[in-house]
């Protein structure tokens, strides 16, 4: 069975500090990167998804937009899907000393998930809510309209429709044909979760066809653009980010003319190309 590749190791681990030297009469700051979860805190168990390129590509994205999120000023951080706790984590780590007041939500179909990334947040000093349920099926109405930054790493494995939503571990990565069972199943929540200034973060593959992807949510009114690509022996990630548009006319334009996905696949093709120079 073809499962979702991982290779990472503790050079990931980030501290995030200040260093004062005198030098020559005249301080020297040194500011190292904001802090992200580590591994060696992150809990683990074999029915659980571990943190893998994809999260770690999930999380490089958050960092590369962290000024914006922080200027975004969110309210309540969704994380749909939160497997071992990494990426919520993480996400907490990288506001909680810039933006106060934030209400963290997790969620997860695998009880066991649930139970990890409980553990993860304990071992790392931080707190959010989490609930075991199918996307946010428990929580679609308190929450309508609420949420303003959602994360997921959906299972985008291309598998069997049989496999998808298996008890354990299967339930990570099986998505269906092309990979989209799932993720077609999370867009339509999270456009009703989603506030009018909410961002939400994607993990996909290019076998998942993210243009039509990005195609679909524009015609629901949304704007998009790629944060992170990476390329790995295993797979191509595609991190994306979508956020409600305004501009109704363009909007209109755009879905309107194939040369929306003749776009993507341009700039897709330019950030690959930028990788492997």
């Amino acid at each position: 069975m073809f499962q979702k590749h991982c290779f990472y190791s503790e050079f990931r681990l980030q501290a995030y500090c200040v260093v004062s030297v005198c030098l020559f009469s005249s301080p020297v700051i040194y500011k190292m990167p904001p802090r992200i979860a580590a591994i060696r805190l992150v809990s683990s168990h074999r029915e659980v998804y571990e943190p893998c390129d994809d999260s770690f590509a999930l999380v490089d994205a958050l960092l590369a937009d962290r000024t914006n999120l922080i200027e975004h000023n969110p309210k309540i951080c969704m994380e749909i899907g939160c497997g071992s706790g990494y990426v919520i984590t993480s996400l907490i780590l990288l506001l909680k000393n810039e933006v106060p007041g934030v209400h963290y939500l997790a969620t997860d179909t695998n009880p066991i998930a649930t139970r990890v990334t409980k553990e993860t947040l304990q071992a790392h000093g931080v707190d959010a809510d989490v609930i075991c349920t199918d996307i946010a099926s428990v929580l679609e109405k308190r929450l309508a309209g609420s949420v303003d930054v959602i994360v997921v790493n959906p299972p985008y494995v291309p598998t069997p429709e049989y496999e998808v939503g298996m008890e354990g571990i299967a339930s990570a990565w099986a998505g269906g044909e092309n990979g989209r069972t799932v993720i077609d199943k999370i867009l339509p929540v999270v456009d009703l979760l989603l506030s009018e200034k909410g961002w939400f973060y994607l993990v996909t593959l290019t076998s998942n066809f993210p243009a039509e992807i990005c195609l679909m949510m524009r015609k629901k009114g949304y704007a998009s653009r790629i944060v992170v690509q990476r390329s790995t022996e295993e797979e191509n990630l595609v991190i994306l980010k979508f956020w409600r548009d305004k501009d109704e006319e363009s909007r209109e334009k755009e879905t309107s003319s194939s040369s929306f996905v003749s776009q993507f696949s341009k700039s897709l093709s330019s950030l690959m190309e930028k990788q492997w120079r």
